[in-house]
Protein backbone atom coordinates (compact mmCIF):
# COMPACT_ATOMS: atom_id res chain seq x y z
CA UNK A 1 0.00 0.00 0.00
CA UNK A 2 1.46 3.32 -1.37
CA UNK A 3 0.80 6.20 1.42
CA UNK A 4 0.93 9.55 0.50
CA UNK A 5 2.25 12.74 2.74
CA UNK A 6 -0.47 14.93 4.62
CA UNK A 7 2.17 17.28 5.63
CA UNK A 8 4.81 19.00 2.87
CA UNK A 9 8.25 18.46 4.11
CA UNK A 10 11.78 20.13 2.50
CA UNK A 11 12.20 17.42 0.28
CA UNK A 12 8.68 17.64 -1.23
CA UNK A 13 9.82 21.41 -2.02
CA UNK A 14 13.58 20.12 -3.17
CA UNK A 15 11.27 17.87 -5.31
CA UNK A 16 9.23 20.13 -6.62
CA UNK A 17 12.15 22.56 -7.82
CA UNK A 18 13.58 19.54 -9.63
CA UNK A 19 10.25 18.56 -11.44
CA UNK A 20 9.36 22.10 -12.00
CA UNK A 21 13.02 22.47 -14.09
CA UNK A 22 12.66 19.17 -15.39
CA UNK A 23 9.24 19.86 -17.06
CA UNK A 24 10.58 23.46 -18.34
CA UNK A 25 13.48 22.44 -19.69
CA UNK A 26 11.80 19.84 -21.33
CA UNK A 27 9.39 22.07 -22.50
CA UNK A 28 11.59 25.29 -23.57
CA UNK A 29 11.02 25.14 -26.86
CA UNK A 30 7.15 25.17 -26.57
CA UNK A 31 7.00 27.87 -24.31
CA UNK A 32 9.55 29.97 -26.36
CA UNK A 33 7.14 29.18 -29.13
CA UNK A 34 4.55 30.72 -27.63
CA UNK A 35 6.18 33.42 -26.28
CA UNK A 36 7.11 34.20 -30.10
CA UNK A 37 3.33 34.44 -30.90
CA UNK A 38 2.98 37.06 -28.44
CA UNK A 39 5.94 37.85 -26.45
CA UNK A 40 9.35 38.47 -26.71
CA UNK A 41 10.33 34.89 -27.65
CA UNK A 42 12.58 34.21 -24.55
CA UNK A 43 9.55 32.90 -21.96
CA UNK A 44 11.60 29.00 -22.16
CA UNK A 45 15.24 30.32 -22.47
CA UNK A 46 14.55 32.44 -19.09
CA UNK A 47 12.81 30.05 -17.56
CA UNK A 48 14.79 27.05 -18.00
CA UNK A 49 17.93 29.34 -16.99
CA UNK A 50 16.08 30.22 -13.90
CA UNK A 51 15.00 26.74 -12.45
CA UNK A 52 18.48 25.44 -12.90
CA UNK A 53 19.68 28.28 -11.12
CA UNK A 54 17.22 27.20 -8.66
CA UNK A 55 18.15 24.00 -7.98
CA UNK A 56 21.78 24.37 -7.81
CA UNK A 57 20.55 27.31 -5.38
CA UNK A 58 18.57 24.73 -3.47
CA UNK A 59 21.54 21.77 -3.23
CA UNK A 60 23.97 24.11 -1.62
CA UNK A 61 21.03 24.73 1.24
CA UNK A 62 21.32 23.02 4.85
CA UNK A 63 19.06 19.66 4.31
CA UNK A 64 17.41 20.82 7.61
CA UNK A 65 16.20 24.28 6.18
CA UNK A 66 12.44 24.45 6.80
CA UNK A 67 10.19 24.38 3.71
CA UNK A 68 9.26 28.12 3.48
CA UNK A 69 12.60 29.20 3.83
CA UNK A 70 13.32 26.81 0.47
CA UNK A 71 11.11 28.61 -1.32
CA UNK A 72 11.97 31.69 -0.32
CA UNK A 73 15.43 30.84 -2.11
CA UNK A 74 13.99 29.59 -4.56
CA UNK A 75 12.27 32.97 -5.38
CA UNK A 76 15.52 35.03 -4.45
CA UNK A 77 17.16 33.23 -7.59
CA UNK A 78 14.66 33.27 -10.11
CA UNK A 79 14.39 36.80 -9.30
CA UNK A 80 17.98 37.74 -9.81
CA UNK A 81 18.42 34.79 -12.89
CA UNK A 82 15.26 35.19 -15.05
CA UNK A 83 14.70 38.01 -17.16
CA UNK A 84 11.64 40.05 -18.33
CA UNK A 85 8.96 40.11 -16.03
CA UNK A 86 8.45 36.60 -15.65
CA UNK A 87 11.42 36.46 -13.06
CA UNK A 88 9.98 39.29 -10.68
CA UNK A 89 6.52 37.63 -10.63
CA UNK A 90 7.91 34.38 -9.84
CA UNK A 91 9.81 35.81 -7.35
CA UNK A 92 7.48 37.21 -5.66
CA UNK A 93 4.94 34.01 -5.86
CA UNK A 94 7.68 31.83 -4.06
CA UNK A 95 8.91 34.66 -1.13
CA UNK A 96 5.27 35.27 -0.88
CA UNK A 97 4.73 31.49 -0.34
CA UNK A 98 7.92 30.90 2.06
CA UNK A 99 6.93 33.68 4.60
CA UNK A 100 3.80 32.48 4.60
CA UNK A 101 4.84 28.87 5.73
CA UNK A 102 8.19 30.45 7.55
CA UNK A 103 10.00 28.06 9.82
CA UNK A 104 7.35 25.20 10.04
CA UNK A 105 8.98 21.92 9.11
CA UNK A 106 5.85 19.91 8.43
CA UNK A 107 2.90 22.54 7.29
CA UNK A 108 -0.13 20.61 6.33
CA UNK A 109 -2.11 20.75 3.45
CA UNK A 110 -3.89 23.82 4.39
CA UNK A 111 -1.02 25.88 5.57
CA UNK A 112 -0.18 24.82 1.90
CA UNK A 113 -2.87 26.36 0.04
CA UNK A 114 -2.84 29.38 1.99
CA UNK A 115 0.77 30.04 1.17
CA UNK A 116 0.40 29.25 -2.52
CA UNK A 117 -2.94 31.56 -2.29
CA UNK A 118 -0.30 33.85 -0.44
CA UNK A 119 2.01 33.72 -3.93
CA UNK A 120 -0.70 34.40 -6.18
CA UNK A 121 -1.87 37.67 -4.39
CA UNK A 122 1.89 38.90 -4.62
CA UNK A 123 1.93 38.40 -8.17
CA UNK A 124 -1.44 39.88 -8.49
CA UNK A 125 -0.11 42.81 -6.93
CA UNK A 126 2.93 43.20 -8.48
CA UNK A 127 1.58 42.48 -12.24
CA UNK A 128 -1.34 44.43 -11.77
CA UNK A 129 -3.07 41.26 -13.26
CA UNK A 130 -6.41 39.65 -12.34
CA UNK A 131 -8.59 36.69 -14.10
CA UNK A 132 -9.01 36.90 -17.43
CA UNK A 133 -6.24 39.24 -18.51
CA UNK A 134 -4.71 36.40 -20.05
CA UNK A 135 -1.65 35.75 -17.49
CA UNK A 136 0.16 33.13 -15.36
CA UNK A 137 -2.65 34.96 -13.09
CA UNK A 138 -5.37 32.66 -15.29
CA UNK A 139 -3.50 29.29 -14.17
CA UNK A 140 -2.42 30.36 -10.82
CA UNK A 141 -6.13 31.57 -8.95
CA UNK A 142 -8.02 28.62 -10.08
CA UNK A 143 -5.81 26.01 -8.97
CA UNK A 144 -5.56 27.39 -5.60
CA UNK A 145 -9.07 27.63 -5.16
CA UNK A 146 -9.60 24.10 -6.50
CA UNK A 147 -6.90 23.03 -3.76
CA UNK A 148 -9.10 24.68 -1.44
CA UNK A 149 -12.03 23.33 -2.58
CA UNK A 150 -10.75 19.82 -2.02
CA UNK A 151 -9.11 20.07 1.03
CA UNK A 152 -12.50 21.62 2.22
CA UNK A 153 -14.30 18.42 0.85
CA UNK A 154 -11.53 15.86 2.92
CA UNK A 155 -9.54 15.19 0.20
CA UNK A 156 -6.08 13.92 0.90
CA UNK A 157 -3.02 16.36 -0.16
CA UNK A 158 -1.76 14.99 -3.16
CA UNK A 159 -5.45 14.45 -4.41
CA UNK A 160 -5.65 18.33 -3.65
CA UNK A 161 -2.94 19.05 -5.51
CA UNK A 162 -3.65 17.09 -8.13
CA UNK A 163 -7.21 18.81 -8.48
CA UNK A 164 -5.30 22.10 -8.53
CA UNK A 165 -2.81 20.84 -11.24
CA UNK A 166 -5.77 20.08 -13.50
CA UNK A 167 -7.07 23.28 -12.78
CA UNK A 168 -3.97 25.20 -13.71
CA UNK A 169 -3.98 23.33 -16.87
CA UNK A 170 -7.55 24.10 -17.72
CA UNK A 171 -7.04 27.61 -17.19
CA UNK A 172 -3.91 28.03 -19.42
CA UNK A 173 -6.22 26.50 -22.29
CA UNK A 174 -8.67 28.98 -21.57
CA UNK A 175 -6.33 31.78 -22.18
CA UNK A 176 -6.34 31.19 -26.04
CA UNK A 177 -9.74 32.69 -26.74
CA UNK A 178 -8.23 35.87 -24.80
CA UNK A 179 -7.30 39.41 -25.91
CA UNK A 180 -4.87 39.98 -23.36
CA UNK A 181 -4.64 43.53 -20.94
CA UNK A 182 -1.70 43.35 -19.16
CA UNK A 183 2.30 42.63 -20.25
CA UNK A 184 3.79 42.90 -23.55
CA UNK A 185 1.11 40.76 -25.75
CA UNK A 186 -1.69 43.33 -24.62
CA UNK A 187 0.52 45.56 -26.91
CA UNK A 188 -0.87 43.43 -29.87
CA UNK A 189 -4.35 43.94 -29.18
CA UNK A 190 -6.46 41.65 -30.91
CA UNK A 191 -3.46 39.70 -32.47
CA UNK A 192 -3.22 37.78 -28.97
CA UNK A 193 -6.17 36.28 -29.54
CA UNK A 194 -5.80 32.80 -30.92
CA UNK A 195 -2.75 32.26 -28.60
CA UNK A 196 -2.00 30.28 -25.51
CA UNK A 197 -0.37 32.59 -22.76
CA UNK A 198 3.48 31.28 -22.25
CA UNK A 199 3.49 32.79 -18.41
CA UNK A 200 -0.22 30.27 -17.94
CA UNK A 201 1.46 27.28 -19.90
CA UNK A 202 4.54 27.60 -17.19
CA UNK A 203 2.91 27.96 -14.61
CA UNK A 204 0.22 24.69 -15.46
CA UNK A 205 4.17 23.02 -15.40
CA UNK A 206 4.89 24.07 -12.22
CA UNK A 207 2.03 23.02 -10.15
CA UNK A 208 1.72 19.89 -11.88
CA UNK A 209 5.70 19.17 -11.03
CA UNK A 210 4.49 20.18 -7.38
CA UNK A 211 1.34 17.45 -7.74
CA UNK A 212 3.60 14.89 -8.63
CA UNK A 213 6.72 15.94 -6.09
CA UNK A 214 4.18 15.05 -3.17
CA UNK A 215 2.00 12.03 -4.87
Amino acid sequence: MVTTPSAVKSDIVQSWMRESAADVRLNADHLTQLDSAIGDGDHGINMNRGFEAVGKALAAQDATLAPGRLLVVAGKTLVSTVGGASGPLWGSFFRAAGRSLGDEPSPDGAALQEALAAGVAAVRDLGAAGPGDKTMVDALEPAVEAMGAALAGGEAVAIALDRGAAAAEAGARATVPLQARKGRASYLGERSIGHEDPGAASAALILRALARAAG
